[in-house]
């Protein structure tokens, strides 16, 4: 990974895109920073987010781009409009809903870098998803946990 020295930069309509949950934007890789930070976009339809689930090793900023959404942390709501910022801090339960109509778009930070890779991991995968994700998770240091269990 090269150090990070010089200024990394994405320009209006840049970055990699992955399908994966939706579609995903990677616009600064982790191998961009030294493995400081990744960012990426995800464009999210109405009623939709991923479930439940905890972050090992990255705080995690969100920035409302369009749309609006709620925010679960560690059984806290919050509900965010256009413009509006969330940080999460590693090891809290937490998800994410578009609670409004039409498609949202958010940007996302993950600190330190790394996280983004996962999504261009899972389009990867492909059809053997399934068989994939357990070892994706681990890879990426992702822990899903069951809405049962999150409340108790």
């Amino acid at each position: 990974m090269k150090p990070f020295d010089t200024a990394a930069f994405s320009p209006a309509g840049a970055g990699t895109t992955a399908m994966a949950f939706g579609r995903h934007i990677i616009r600064i890789a982790a191998e961009q920073t030294g493995g400081n930070l990744g960012v990426f976009e995800a464009e999210v339809p109405p009623c939709e987010g991923p479930p439940l689930h905890v972050h090992e090793r990255e705080d995690e900023f969100f920035r409302v781009l369009s749309g609006r959404f709620a925010f679960w942390c560690n059984g806290a709501r919050v509900d965010l409009d256009e413009g509006g910022v969330i940080v999460v801090p590693r090891g809290s339960v937490h998800r994410f809903q578009n609670i409004g109509t039409g498609m949202g778009r958010l940007m996302v930070v993950v600190t330190p870098g790394g996280f983004e890779g996962f999504f261009p991991a899972i389009e990867a995968a492909g059809a053997d998803l399934a068989q994939a994700m357990p070892g994706l998770a681990r890879q990426f240091s992702i822990r899903f946990v069951m809405e049962d269990a999150a409340a108790a």
